[in-house]
């Protein structure tokens, strides 16, 4: 069977095809088929893809009333699938954002889909708070059981859908990038639907943390922690749903992890059982997340990073200090360096200080 190739900064949703989320840069697609090497067809404009699916099936509306595709018509309408601890999602929310607030006056409507990866990202109160941390203020739909990422056979974050004001689907980009080229698409649908006087501009973004766009230079890949999809873990055998006790790798290869301590390595995550632990990672990008939860009572939890075995100085990440410091109060995604010089290869470690942390994936930038 043809395995399919994420479009650029896309993230593909594990399924029967590609079990794993791969990450790629700068492609915009049409809804099409792919050529038997993988790749996707490039849309060349706004065309006819076919009507708008409803929005039935979320489990609650943050910033809005429930909306239906039928209540929209007359409005230009971009529909975002994003989840709030993938960063490709993160590093595209500044454009949705800018794009609702300029356009809202000339009839556009920005939804954005929150669709889950991990479990934590189906609780409703988790994605209330990171709606509000995120400070996104169009309407969000909480699509947990993903019914709405079904209705319109959507498989990767980010992924926009630009409908007509007649309920018509005319372009669909998947991945980050080509902004530009988006807000052309908006501009020219608004322009169909009657607006005038449009600044037709596109937006300049200037972010930073999460936010901020890639570095050029990103040799590692997404990794999973969970046994179900993890790779490349150089301490000893990996056990499965029991705890065992880990030693990290001295001197791991490019892209190789390992961990430290006592823990429990489920499926979609690793748990420390008993404190201190730690992992390792040998890495080479200007970025390196994590996705982390605190422990299972909510008891923050306590973590302690090194960049080439010292305390990474003024290449901490935003949610690390220079001494390398930080807390974990909430299930999300942390940044935990950002390199500031030369990026080469480097040796990454972090050590949790109190027990119950659940570890589930590195991602880079």
């Amino acid at each position: 069977m043809t395995r399919l190739t994420p479009p650029a900064g896309a993230a593909r949703r594990p399924g029967r095809i590609d079990s794993r989320r791969k990450f790629l840069r700068n492609a915009a697609v049409a809804i099409a088929a792919p050529s038997p090497c993988g790749l996707v067809t490039a849309a060349p404009g706004p065309e006819d893809e076919g009507r708008m699916p409803d929005l039935n099936g979320a489990v609650a509306w943050l910033n809005s009333a429930p909306l239906t595709s039928k209540a929209l018509r007359g409005k230009v309408v971009l529909v975002n699938f994003w989840t709030y601890s993938c960063i490709n999602s993160l590093r595209e929310l500044p454009y949705m954002k800018a794009w609702a607030a300029k356009y809202k006056d000339a009839g556009l409507v920005v939804i954005g889909v929150h669709a889950p990866e991990f479990g934590f990202e189906k609780d409703p109160v988790n994605v209330k708070n990171a709606v509000s941390d995120l400070k996104v203020a169009y309407p969000v739909p909480i699509d947990s059981n993903h019914s709405i990422w079904q209705a319109f056979r959507n498989e990767y974050w980010p992924a926009d859908y630009f409908v007509d004001a007649k309920g018509q689907i005319r372009y669909h980009h998947l991945g980050e990038g080509e902004y530009e080229k988006s807000e052309r698409v908006i501009q020219a649908l608004l322009k169909e639907n009657g607006a005038t006087g449009l600044d037709e501009s596109t937006v300049r973004i200037t972010a930073d943390g999460s936010e901020a766009p890639p570095s050029e230079d990103v040799r590692s890949p997404e990794t999973y922690v969970g046994y179900a999809r993890a790779e490349n873990f150089a301490s000893e055998r990996m056990a499965r749903d029991s705890r065992k006790s880990y030693n990290p790798p001295a001197m791991p290869a490019l892209n190789h992890w390992g961990l430290g301590g006592f823990w429990n390595v489920g499926a979609g995550s690793g748990t420390l059982e008993s404190a201190p632990g730690r992992i390792v990672f040998r890495f080479h990008s200007r970025d390196l997340h994590m996705v982390l939860g605190p422990a299972k009572n909510g008891t923050p939890v306590r973590f302690q990073v090194k960049l080439n075995g010292a305390a990474p100085g003024e290449d901490h990440g935003s949610d690390s200090g220079a001494d390398g410091a930080g807390e974990l109060r909430a299930p999300r995604m942390y940044q935990l360096i950002r390199q500031k010089g030369q990026i080469g290869d480097a040796t990454f470690e972090i050590e949790f200080l109190d027990p119950g942390v659940e570890a589930f994936s590195f991602t880079f930038g």
